[in-house]
């Protein structure tokens, strides 16, 4: 489905004004749309939840800041995790600014996810030493491991090798991909594990490019404001936290 369109200043300009009544009407027919949509989520949520699971027979290994790590060793005592498939390849500078601008709305969740039996952590294949340089920049708190002596990436299918790219598709999001825009090393990708009483690790749910938006609550806020994402290609006015120009204005005292 093809991006939304952004509207024009001249469309902005034109845009319907009304009563108070004749919006309050036009306001009422688009809630039995909003309320179908939260009934909809409500369901694909619950079908979520059924669906089967895989054990995870691999053991993965991740370089953590405290040492060497196992998948189980991630949940950190608790019994749901949720590893951030974060795009940071090896030979990269700095992180992916979009998966950046999700793990700036994930680290104020973290203490509500901690409290309720979840772990959320990031998995990149940079070496360690690189990734703990951009958490430092970026001033985050959640915890954040190396996969890079590991086939983890791969094996969930967020990281590519120079062969898949070379033949000019590879699978992604459960199909092949032969789109050039998306010929790259790394791409975005979410996966949930559960481990039970005997150690078990099992893998749950993963999804990945469009499907995290609802993880981005700034995706939310903007399609609430008239001007919506305002973006010409998916996330193209994105950047880094600290790589915004300094704010002209605002509505600061």
């Amino acid at each position: 489905m093809p991006i939304p369109t952004p509207p024009t200043e001249t469309e902005l300009k034109n845009h319907p004004v009304v009563s108070r009544e004749d919006w309050l009407t036009a306001r009422v027919r688009h809630l039995r749309n909003e309320k179908a949509l939260t009934r909809m989520r409500d369901l694909v949520n619950a079908e979520r939840r059924q669906l089967p699971w895989v054990k995870v027979e691999k053991e993965y290994r991740f370089d953590a800041p405290g040492g060497t790590e196992t998948l189980a060793d991630l949940f950190g005592g608790r019994s749901q995790l949720i590893v951030h498939h974060f795009m940071f390849g090896p030979d990269w500078d700095a992180g992916c600014p979009s998966c950046s601008l999700e793990a700036d709305h994930a680290e104020g969740a973290l203490v509500h996810l901690e409290n309720h039996d979840v772990s959320y952590v990031r998995v990149s294949r940079a070496p360690l030493n690189k990734i703990e340089a951009y958490k430092r920049r970026m001033g985050w708190k959640a915890k954040w491991v190396s996969s890079h002596k590991s086939n983890f990436n791969f094996d969930f299918h967020v990281s590519f090798t120079k062969e898949d790219l070379e033949k000019g598709e590879f699978y992604y999001n459960y199909q092949t991909i032969k789109d050039a825009k998306y010929q790259i090393d790394e791409l975005p990708g979410l996966s949930v594990f559960y481990i039970n009483s005997n150690g078990a690790v099992f893998h749950t749910y993963s999804s990945y490019a469009r499907g995290n938006e609802e993880a981005t609550s700034a995706f939310i806020y903007l399609d609430i404001t008239p001007k919506g994402r305002n973006e010409n290609e998916i996330m193209d006015w994105v950047r880094r936290h600290d790589e915004y120009p300094v704010p002209s204005g605002g509505n600061d005292s």
